[in-house]
């Protein structure tokens, strides 16, 4: 999500890359990581909130190849994170079976994006309660695809987008949407979750009064699993506000599979302007 320009979507002049090939272009050099260029992914003066999150991700499963699969995340979108980056990643502590990683992105040397990732080793299970399952499921193949708009972000077209609610099923202050990146090759399911975990508008676009900028401030993530899996690459995503007003919103962002299985669950902090 992060910051949605008033005047609607950008033209990127560059070549649009996939976020593996952004990957790999991720240079290391002693304890930073440098990445010039990511066309495709920007929105307005900043990049696309999942892209940023992304590259720090990358940042600390490349800095310490042996962690555990990941857990959890707190991230802080800080300033504006432009084309040319710098990311770097320290190890908090581990344990037996917990290991906490702090990223920062930083950019013109202001720092603009900080996340701490939670990895976690299975252990052995004392009790158990599964993921919910998704009442009215909508398959992707029945749903009707997004039709970009002037107001969509330009990181929007490197994903397929599906409605995810009928007309009858609406709720309000919320968005339910199919959503599949269109190149997902050399990417594992949780990096592609981090990825497009934060892709949909905030919920309370839909009581806003009127167009305007938006801005993410924060995003929490919580993985249900450490193996999620789908059909054909799409998501069900979906933010709903619980509290809007003061030009603010906090939102609660979840995400199924093609089951109907729950396998991330977010809390996020919105900028609402305008």
């Amino acid at each position: 999500m992060n910051m949605v320009a008033e005047s609607g979507a950008e033209l990127d002049a560059k070549p649009a890359i996939s976020l593996g090939e952004l990957a790999a272009r991720l240079d290391h050099q002693g304890d930073t990581f440098h990445l010039h260029g990511a066309a495709g992914w920007m929105q307005g003066r900043t990049m696309y909130g999942g892209t940023s999150s992304f590259i720090a991700y990358c940042a600390a499963i490349r800095s310490f190849p042996d962690l555990p699969p990941l857990r959890a995340a707190q991230i802080g979108f800080i300033g504006p994170v432009g084309e040319a980056v710098e990311a770097r990643a320290t190890m908090l502590r581990t344990g037996k079976s917990v290991s906490h990683v702090e990223t920062t992105l930083w950019c013109d040397g202001a720092l603009a994006h900080r996340a701490t990732w939670l990895f976690g080793r299975a252990r052995d299970a004392n009790g158990g309660h599964p993921a919910a399952r998704l009442e009215g499921l909508i398959a992707p193949e029945d749903s009707a695809p997004i039709r970009k708009g002037s107001f969509m972000p330009a990181f929007t077209d490197r994903m397929d987008m599906r409605h995810g609610l009928a007309p009858d099923q609406a709720q309000p202050a919320t968005l339910r949407r199919w959503v599949r990146l269109k190149e997902r090759d050399g990417l594992d399911s949780l990096a592609e979750l981090v990825a497009i975990g934060d892709a949909l508008p905030p919920g309370s676009m839909r009581a806003m009064e009127r167009p305007g900028p938006i801005s993410s401030i924060n995003w929490s993530l919580t993985l249900l699993g450490e193996n999620p899996a789908t059909r054909d690459g799409w998501w069900l995503l979906e933010t709903a506000s619980n509290h809007m007003a003061d030009g603010f919103s906090s939102e609660t962002l979840r995400l199924w599979n093609t089951d109907g299985t729950e396998v991330m669950r977010g809390l996020q902090s919105v900028a609402i302007f305008g």
